[in-house]
């Protein structure tokens, strides 16, 4: 039986994905959400999802990335897939959720060297790859109790609703450290890729005006992280 012929991907609800984002993603947050997708096999049970949202503010209208059009940009922010499934579905999945998108859109996703991932996923699926992130003072880790937090989820409501102790005479940082935690920087800048949902003749005009160099791959070797997690998912009814 084919991957067509097992698998069908369709727009799920945020009960369907926030155990998978919390609990199964190396990340653990929540990300923006605009759209998000659920792969079905063929018992109609979720056995993978992905989400897009709103790209970094400077990614918006395409600004960072095209010199004189503007278009529509979305982030792909999570993907998840089950272990021991097919080994190309992770790019069958995308390709089927990108059908459900609006168009046309630019989509922008970034693979996290830091977690020993390269984007292979996006070279198997062709997307364009355009250099590295660029480096910001959010791009930090910061752990607590074992558990690694990005800098831009960090806020005064997100620690004490963590029940930390917060002293209004100082800092983020140090109260942060204070109440044990750890902050770390990222030592690597993130592999950013493009994939451009439009027609030919509208995506060779990008092509044109884009401002980043289309470059080679990346390569190296990636490192699973671990998946077996299990969420609790109900099958869909048709």
């Amino acid at each position: 039986m084919s991957i067509k012929d097992k698998y069908r991907v369709l727009p799920i609800e945020r009960s369907d994905y926030k155990d998978w984002v919390l609990h199964k993603h190396y990340a653990k947050r929540m990300p923006s959400v605009m759209y998000a997708f659920g792969l079905y096999d063929n018992t109609n049970v979720i056995c993978g999802i992905v989400l897009y949202g709103t790209p970094p503010c400077q990614m918006n209208n395409g600004k960072a990335s095209f010199k004189t059009i503007k278009i529509n940009m979305i982030e792909l922010t999570r993907l998840v897939i089950n272990d021991n499934l097919e080994k190309n579905l992770g790019s069958y999945f995308i390709s089927q959720s990108f059908k459900l998108l609006p168009k046309p859109t630019c989509v922008v996703s970034y693979a996290d060297p830091n977690n020993n991932h390269h984007g292979y996923v996006y070279q198997s699926s062709n997307w364009i790859y355009t250099g590295l992130s660029q480096k910001g003072g959010k791009d930090k880790q910061w752990i607590w109790n074992g558990r690694q937090y990005h800098a831009k989820t960090i806020t005064i409501e997100k620690m004490k609703s963590m029940r930390m102790d917060y002293d209004n005479n100082l800092n983020m940082t140090q109260n942060w450290k204070n109440n044990g935690g750890q902050i770390e920087e990222n030592t690597l800048r993130k592999y950013r890729y493009i994939y451009m949902l439009c027609n030919k003749k509208l995506k060779k005009k990008l092509l044109k005006d884009m401002k980043y160099e289309i470059l080679e791959y990346p390569k190296g070797d990636n490192k699973r992280y671990d998946t077996s997690y299990e969420p609790d998912v109900q099958p869909i009814l048709f």
